[in-house]
């Protein structure tokens, strides 16, 4: 989904040689193989609730199996990549994601929840490596006061995977799926609802098959291709590991941050993963290619912050406007019209795109709002940390955490408020990033603190 890291690297600059070149290409497509993955479960989300017949809370299982990889794993991933090298980490990274698509097809044979959330989980395993070996390449070609735009540009092809996804998923999958719909199941005697079941989640078998023959594909393509490893910087005191873990606690712009980077990647997954669910609920007729409306903000978002970043706006000023912006329309999914397309209309309606209701409206432009949230942290939280910055990123890869468990809370929330009123829940959320922005992000440690 975004860069992590656990080093500090080097600066290093594309003058080094073409080979550089070469691996920013390759890692701008890897952001769009983790983007292609990350937001397909926006539309198998809704799709797994009708093959295995799910609450919310339930289908919301998809998102806690996915993200807490990252959180399970990215330690792991560290010391693995300090093992084997990045280059030799990011075709093992695409090794286990091959192996947790192919984990796909036996789980919908069976049309068994628990194998899609095991085959799901050892996809995000593979993704938590890769993006923990594509990192340094992204912090080092630049000077820090830019790196939210470096980072904004990879969002670009992440973001715009998000766009294309749903779209494959529903002419791949979901063609013909009206008889399939819960109305449709429930004339029917139990034997044949779980027939069609297991003939419905058949159609999966054929897209992760592909899906696992093209990573693999691509694994022994950058075996093959000469890509450099990054030049870091060694740990120049490892007997104080340790205490340089425990240590980053005194920062508070770190601590802050990794609990900003909690609330945003929960609102974010709630954003661009339930927007389909929510569509069904209502009706909506093209309710699995939603998620492509929250990226397609996103995307606009991201080119905002390519062209403003630093040059205009300040990461900081960047952050403030997109939490405002986040608490907007936190109020606009929550309190507008679950049926009325006037803002649609009116938005979106002169390209030709289907409307929708005004609250999925807005729940889509979250999109625009979390774009920048993500590269505007890192960068903010890491400032001042010294010797302890590999420890803060450690630290603010956890947040992903947020990810794994508000979107179980908002399916709980939607199951006994209905989906439209638990939106409410990510106002505290932005609020938090917004505080963050005007006043966590200047607080530091006191002085004579080590």
């Amino acid at each position: 989904m975004h860069a992590k890291t656990s080093t500090a690297p080097r600066p290093m600059t594309l003058a080094q040689g073409p080979s550089v070149l070469l691996a920013m290409g390759f890692i701008a497509l890897m952001f769009f193989i983790l983007g292609f993955v990350t937001w397909l479960n926006g539309s198998l989300i809704p799709f797994l609730k009708l093959v295995c017949r799910l609450s919310n809370f339930q289908a919301l299982w998809v998102t806690f199996a996915f993200y807490i990889a990252y959180t399970v794993m990215a330690l792991p991933a560290a010391l693995l990549l300090q093992r084997t090298g990045y280059k030799r980490g990011m075709t093992l990274s695409l090794g286990v994601m091959a192996a947790g698509a192919g984990l796909f097809i036996p789980a919908a044979q069976s049309a068994h929840y628990g194998l899609f959330l095991l085959a799901l989980f050892t996809l995000a395993t593979g993704m938590t490596l890769m993006q923990t070996a594509i990192n340094p390449y992204i912090v080092c070609i630049g000077p820090r006061e830019s790196a939210a735009m470096r980072i904004s540009i990879m969002g670009l092809f992440n973001k715009g995977a998000g766009i294309v996804v749903p779209l494959v998923f529903s002419a791949l999958v979901l063609g013909g799926i009206g008889p399939y719909a819960h109305t449709e199941m429930a004339r029917l005697a139990p034997a044949a609802q779980a027939l069609l079941r297991v003939e419905l989640a058949s159609r999966l078998i054929y897209p992760y098959a592909v899906m696992a023959v093209a990573l693999l594909l691509f694994m022994g393509l950058v075996q093959l291709a000469p890509v450099p490893e990054p030049a870091l910087e060694p740990d120049s005191a490892p007997g104080r590991r340790e205490t340089r873990a425990l240590g980053v606690l005194r920062f508070p712009q770190a601590v802050l941050g990794a609990l900003s980077l909690f609330g945003y990647v929960g609102v974010e997954v709630i954003a661009g993963d339930t927007i389909g669910l929510f569509g069904q609920q209502l009706g909506v007729p093209h309710y699995a290619v939603l998620t492509s409306y929250t990226m397609g903000f996103m995307v606009l978002g991201y080119l905002l912050g390519v062209l403003l970043i630093p040059r205009v706006l300040s990461q900081a000023r960047a952050l403030a406007i997109s939490a405002a912006l986040g608490l907007l329309c936190v109020v606009g999914v929550a309190g507008s019209s679950s049926s009325a397309t006037g803002w649609s209309s009116l938005l979106l309606g002169w390209l030709g795109v289907p409307p929708v209701p005004d609250a999925v409206l807005c729940l889509a432009l979250l999109g625009l709002a979390n774009a920048l949230v993500w590269p505007a942290i890192w960068p903010l939280a890491l400032e001042g940390l010294g010797r302890y910055t590999a420890a803060g990123s450690a630290l603010l890869i956890m947040g992903i955490a947020g990810g794994a468990l508000l979107p179980m809370l908002y399916g709980r929330l939607s199951d006994q408020l209905g989906g439209q009123g638990a939106y409410w829940m990510m106002l505290p959320c932005y609020a938090l990033i917004l505080f963050y922005a005007l006043v966590g992000h200047r607080l530091r440690r006191r002085p004579g603190q080590d």
